[in-house]
């Protein structure tokens, strides 16, 4: 009798193991990636930046091109001329949360004053230490001449919200984004001195 009950307690069991083996990768494989969360509507990132991360308006190799979701194709960030050596500033006040090499290229961040932002500067030689309180303007570091993924030298720039990648062009107000000289316009009534 003992050998009947072993005998049908392993033919009960067998198929209970079967599925376990077959349905346990099933339960560990990954879905799809969670999508890129979204900044809630009419909440945009403010424009505290005071000056460029380089030079005093470096042309936009590359745009921001927002991923459809966290592990998707996208450019998270926007890609300035920037020629090797040349000083490379904090848009504006903050702690550098990060200064070292990330994948043999290297890096600096920095959490931006009163907010949840940080700005990501790369190829770059840092000149500060994690923890150093920078002004909008101070040099952080310099471009550095290998790691530029432009086909010349040029400057990744980053901002983050979390793990949220925004465009770092919304942290320039608008008198730094407009390309062309200021005009003054003639004043209706006022005469135009002649001579």
């Amino acid at each position: 009798m003992r050998s009947l009950v072993r005998y049908v307690m392993n033919w009960a069991i067998l198929p209970l193991l079967l599925a376990c083996v077959l349905l346990t990768p099933l339960a560990w494989a990954d879905g799809p990636p969670p999508p890129a969360p979204e900044r809630p509507p009419g909440e945009r990132v403010p424009a505290l930046a005071r000056t460029w991360p380089v030079g005093t308006r470096p042309a936009v190799l590359r745009g921001w091109e927002p991923p459809a979701s966290v592990y998707a194709a996208g450019h998270r960030g926007v890609d300035l001329t920037a020629p090797p050596g040349a000083p490379v500033r904090a848009v504006a006040a903050g702690r550098v949360s990060y200064a070292g090499r990330v994948a043999g290229r290297g890096v600096v961040a920095v959490r931006l004053a009163g907010t949840s932002l940080r700005t990501t500067y790369e190829p770059v030689r840092a000149e500060v230490e994690k923890g150093a309180e920078v002004r909008a303007g101070e040099v952080v570091g310099t471009v550095e001449t290998t790691g530029s993924h432009c086909p010349g030298t040029c400057v990744h720039w980053g901002l983050l919200d979390g793990t949220t990648y925004l465009n770092p062009l919304e942290l320039l107000p608008p008198w730094l984004l407009n390309r062309g000289p200021s005009r003054l316009l003639p004043v209706l009534g006022v005469p135009v001195p002649s001579g």
